[in-house]
Formats: structure tokens, C-alpha cells, sequence
């Protein structure tokens, strides 16, 4: 695997498909980087997201929100912690 340094500059949209998918659309700067031999436990490179606060703030609004939505397509019975 490849690492890569992903910073998020601004998050456009937020959707989920039918097939269980919950897609970002963002605008953001990818670049490939050099794997320190210390940045992982198991020693395989990681990608790093560095995102704004701002941003994480939004994101977890946006993905609370889309969860939620997804649990109202699905019959009370299967809905996780609820009775």
C-alpha cells in the first residue's frame, strides 16, 4: 500500500446510496509520502487525513445526520441500540 497525505480544503456534499455506501464529496490536496518506519504498529505505511476542525466539526454533523436517515429506511426491529 502507498501512503498518502490527504488534506481536506472544503467538503462539498454528503450522500448515502442504496447499496449501503455513504459518499463525501470534497475538495482536497493528495500527495504521496515517504513512510517513517515508526508511523505504524505492523510496519505497513498509512495514509494520513489531515482535515480542519471546522471541517471534522461539519463532517461529523453531516454523517450523524445521513445515519440517521439511514435508520429510518430500516424496520424498527433492526435498528441498532433501539427498542
Amino acid at each position: 500500500m502507498k501512503p498518502y497525505t490527504i488534506e481536506v480544503q472544503r467538503l462539498k456534499s454528503i450522500r448515502h446510496d442504496h447499496h449501503g455506501l455513504i459518499e463525501v464529496s470534497l475538495d482536497a490536496l493528495v500527495s504521496a509520502r515517504q513512510a517513517a518506519r515508526d508511523d505504524s504498529e505492523a510496519g505497513a505505511p498509512s495514509t494520513c487525513l489531515s482535515i480542519p476542525v471546522e471541517h471534522a466539526r461539519t463532517l461529523v454533523l453531516l454523517l450523524k445526520q445521513q445515519l440517521n436517515e439511514l435508520d429510518k429506511l430500516n424496520p424498527r426491529s433492526r435498528r441498532s441500540g433501539r427498542a
